[in-house]
């Protein structure tokens, strides 16, 4: 037996350090499962989904189109038992991929590594853009992590950046961009020294406080170069933060269910909780979806009225205290004080960023769950659709169609109107279904008769403004309580729908579903076509086409596009490409289009043993499945927030160093600034020595 390469440092569920699983999500995936209803799993729909048709081996092509006249290609791929990966396989996999390949793509891939570093590609260069605790708003000290201070923090880089965007300013600033940064979480143990989690000081708490949100931060391009400066206390630069003042609009805001003793209104919220991926609108805004809010509010046990319980332990708000325990510091963490104030967290943000003095807009529209990712696209007569995904094991998928259409240009009442874009229309759920026999899904991940994981689906309408779908519902609770609405309808449960991408070339859609490692477990949902493997521990990649290619349609096909893991394991599939000219590839998250139309790939938690990493992969012609490895993250990292231009990638590392045992004290990562140096969280970014376009 070929050795194996050591895990980074213990493996909570997902390749993640425990560390990481208790600051960042509350340890979602060690508590029960908050869906309990009997909805169908999408690995069950997969089970079903497939022809009796021959076996297709991996040079075959087959085409599948739906009843409603979408054609899905791809070419299909034998499997069998699966197996571990091994270090040796995993580099012979990455050594038989060269520089060549799809537009875009042509670059030498990182061969999997632990480095204490990002590693790029032979022929490129990197730098950090900005880091936790840089100074970004006019007055705003240098960062001292032996002095660091709430006020202090409120004017600097927040914490564990995500999701990024960068927009142009364009006229005399043509070099210019604004960079928007979401921070997700705070790990207080790698943030001070000697820090006390049963005791957390007031000071430490508001310093935390100030670390969450958003950054908006001006950086300046290098000319002869993909270099990125941040512009320091540019008049343009902002940040948001867990006590920023935001407005909550659209169907639910002032409803009974989001008003709080601080606020009769229902309109006025405090604060943006765990903004993890999110989006940039084809109007000049950033969309920021909240995900694991509910982490953040305690004693959810001391409520004993049953309707508000239930709503409480579907979201799985903490049933104690919380980890952080700001319920000492401010009784709108602690549900049993103020019962709404968890419904007025979990929505997507809307940010302005070039507008400093906008106040930011939770769209109640859109629904509430935990919040993953938000991007549109646009109808062909410019309505915007929003496609999202609610990332918890067997939890749904999402989509929002406007039903008012988007205004061009830059005039003040195009701006206005555009505001308003996301406040009224359609909360729809998605359903799979499929009709291959079970019996050809026996959750090893074998490809069906057919060749391929695919089928069919359906949008079933939750709510349109103030009417509800669903009997027994009110709008406003359809809106607040997505989750159980889209229980009743019976939605398709789900891997963990996390970051979602509609390509700006195809109109299909990309859906990460991350991992399951309860799926098919004792009591669980079994394997389906959707999530064809039990104990689910690389996810896979769904690609989904809507009928007629009109996203305002209440129909789809979709199909398996990439089934994550080691290349060697029989029971992988990347699109019908041959397998040993593939780089391996486990748990991913964030997802994201070059300019030519490439879907990369940021991962979370890689089960192979090697770090966390960014990939491309082409989605269309002869090489449609090719993945290649374009970086790796340091130690304990995390990579979130891909950007690919021309002539940059830009990637987010989060939680550096973020390893079971690890603190101030006892670092386990020395990234970015070296040896006696505080850990931090940071944006890299990446280009070509010679200046040319990436991959080209």
């Amino acid at each position: 037996m070929r050795k194996l390469l050591p895990l980074i440092g213990t493996s909570h569920g997902g390749g993640r350090s425990a560390l990481t699983c208790r600051y960042r999500c509350g340890d979602a995936c060690f508590h029960e499962v908050p869906n309990t209803s009997d909805n169908e799993y999408a690995g069950d729909v997969i089970a079903r989904a497939y022809s009796r048709r021959a076996m297709l081996r991996s040079a075959a092509v087959v085409t599948v189109a739906s009843a409603a006249g979408t054609a899905i290609t791809l070419s299909g791929n034998g499997s069998s038992a699966s197996a571990d990966p091994t270090v040796e396989a995993q580099r012979a996999g990455a050594a038989g991929v060269n520089a060549a390949g799809a537009r875009g793509l042509r670059f030498t891939p990182v061969a999997p590594n632990t480095a204490d570093q990002v590693t790029v590609p032979e022929g490129h260069e990197q730098n950090v853009v900005i880091r936790w605790g840089d100074p970004i708003v006019k007055g705003a000290p240098g960062f001292n992590p032996d002095n660091q201070t709430a006020a202090a923090q409120a004017g600097q880089f927040g914490y564990n950046n995500d999701f990024l965007s960068l927009l142009p300013l364009g006229g005399d600033y043509e070099r210019q961009q604004l960079l928007v940064a979401n921070h997700e979480y705070t790990d207080e143990q790698l943030m001070f020294k000697a820090y006390d989690a049963a005791n957390p000081t007031r000071e430490q708490v508001e310093i935390a406080w100030a670390a969450h949100g958003l950054s908006v931060v001006a950086v300046q391009e290098d000319h002869r170069s993909g270099k990125l400066t941040a512009i320091s206390r540019h008049r343009l630069n902002r940040r948001l933060t867990a006590t920023s003042e935001f407005k909550l609009t659209g169907p639910a805001a002032g409803s009974e269910l989001v008003k709080t003793s601080v606020d009769a209104t229902g309109t006025k919220v405090l604060g943006t909780l765990n903004n993890c991926a999110g989006g940039t609108t084809p109007w000049g805004t950033t969309l920021h979806g909240e995900e694991n809010f509910n982490q953040y509010f305690g004693n959810a046990g001391l409520v004993t009225e049953p309707t508000q319980a239930a709503r409480l332990k579907r979201y799985g708000v903490t049933a104690g205290a919380t980890e952080r325990k700001w319920e000492r510091f401010d009784k709108r963490f602690d549900v049993a004080q103020e019962p709404n104030e968890s419904h007025r967290h979990g929505w997507v943000v809307e940010l302005d960023p070039y507008d400093v003095n906008s106040v930011p807009r939770k769209r109640t529209a859109l629904g509430r769950f935990k919040h993953e990712a938000a991007q549109p696209r646009l109808t062909e007569d410019g309505r915007p659709v929003v496609y999202m995904g609610d990332d918890e094991r067997f939890d749904y998928f999402y989509k929002f169609v406007s039903s008012k259409q988007m205004k061009k240009g830059s005039s003040r009442a195009a701006k206005e109107h555009n505001l308003t874009l996301l406040d009224e229309g359609t909360l729809y759920v998605a359903k799979l279904t499929g009709d291959t026999p079970a019996a050809e899904i026996d959750g090893s991940g074998k490809l069906p008769t057919d060749g391929e994981f695919d089928g069919s689906g359906v949008w079933i309408k939750l709510a349109t403004g103030n009417v509800s779908h669903v009997e027994g519902m009110t709008a406003e609770e359809v809106y607040v309580f997505t989750r159980q609405a889209a229980d009743k309808v019976g939605a398709t449960k789900m891997d963990r729908p996390e970051d979602v991408e509609p390509s700006p070339r195809t109109g299909r859609v990309y859906i990460a579903l991350t991992n399951n490692k309860d799926r098919g477990a004792a009591g669980k949902a079994p394997a389906d076509e959707a999530n064809p493997r039990n104990g689910n521990k690389h996810g896979q990649i769904l690609e989904l086409a809507e009928n007629f290619d009109d996203p305002a349609g209440d129909g789809f096909a979709w199909r398996l596009f990439l089934v994550a893991g080691d290349p060697n394991d029989p029971a992988t599939y990347f699109a019908g490409f041959p397998k040993d000219k593939v780089s391996p590839i486990s748990c991913p998250d964030n997802v994201a289009f070059d300019p030519h139309g490439n879907l990369w790939i940021s991962t979370d938690g890689n089960q192979l043993g090697s770090h966390d990493g960014l990939f491309g992969v082409a989605t269309a012609g002869e090489r449609r499945g090719e993945l290649k490895q374009f970086l790796t993250v340091p130690r304990g990292a995390e990579t979130c927030g891909p950007i690919i231009q021309d002539k940059r990638v830009l990637v987010a590392v989060q939680h550096p160093g973020e390893l079971d045992g690890a603190s101030v004290e006892n670092p386990q990562s020395v990234w970015p600034d070296g040896p006696g140096k505080i850990v931090r969280p940071a944006v890299v970014s990446v280009w070509r020595k010679d200046g040319k376009n990436i991959g080209v």
